[in-house]
């Protein structure tokens, strides 16, 4: 459960954000803060791993609050003010999102900030075990995918088709999104068209990699990669 705060003074900020988290599993809101100092207070006896920040507020602004903060959680910023982007990131913000934000947007934001989930866990063990967290468009529905499901995906003109042991899912983004999301310890790009679990592979024969009952083709240019495996 990835918990979370939102430190804005504006009540329909705090209504919108809720709302798109209230369409993702596992986030949980933890408090509701309306400026820095009830913010401080709250963080003063309680951890959470996720921040959604303004910047313009009273008494404090949304920077000099998060300079204060030893240990800070993810962070997004929530503003109105594009301006203050490049000091975002200074203070290693997770992303920077400009009000008012649409839904794919703020996923987008979302996936960016918890990243792999196991950067949220206290136990060293776990953090080696928890598969990689994050959520895709498709069927007009927004999907929660554990990148240890992932058998393989194939690339479908601009967009990808995420195979598991039940379903295909059609994704809205090309296959470089994941080549560049996927741990590569975990996934082998093997085609131009094709990136593999390398966990879920079954048999390699010649130019095949084998994975369930599927058949990937392996990509002349790509014969290198496969001796990695070995």
């Amino acid at each position: 459960m990835i918990r979370y705060i939102i430190v804005d003074d504006e009540p329909l900020a705090h209504e919108l954000i809720t709302e798109f988290c209230g369409m993702l599993p596992h986030l949980k809101l933890e408090k509701n803060c309306y400026n820095a100092l009830e913010a401080i207070q709250f963080l003063n006896t309680s951890a959470v791993d996720l921040m959604f920040l303004d910047l313009n507020m009273p008494k404090l602004t949304g920077f000099e609050f998060l300079k204060t903060l030893v240990n800070p959680p993810k962070v997004i910023v929530t503003t109105a003010y594009k301006e203050f982007a490049l000091d975002g990131y200074e203070l290693n913000i997770s992303d920077y999102l400009l009000k008012p934000f649409s839904f794919e947007r703020f996923l987008k934001a979302i996936n960016k900030a918890i990243g792999p989930v196991n950067e949220f866990t206290n136990n060293e063990v776990d953090r080696k075990e928890e598969p990689l967290r994050f959520y895709i468009k498709g069927d007009k529905k927004y999907h929660q995918i554990k990148s240890n499901e992932i058998l393989y995906i194939e690339a479908y003109g601009n967009y990808s088709k995420l195979y598991f042991k039940e379903e295909m899912i059609l994704s809205h983004e090309n296959i470089s999104h994941y080549e560049n999301l996927l741990p590569q310890s975990e996934f082998l790009r093997i085609h131009k068209s094709f990136i593999v679990a390398k966990d879920k592979i079954k048999e390699i024969e010649g130019n095949t990699i084998l994975i369930r009952d599927y058949k990937v083709p392996i990509g002349r240019t790509y014969k290198s990669v496969i001796k990695t495996l070995f």
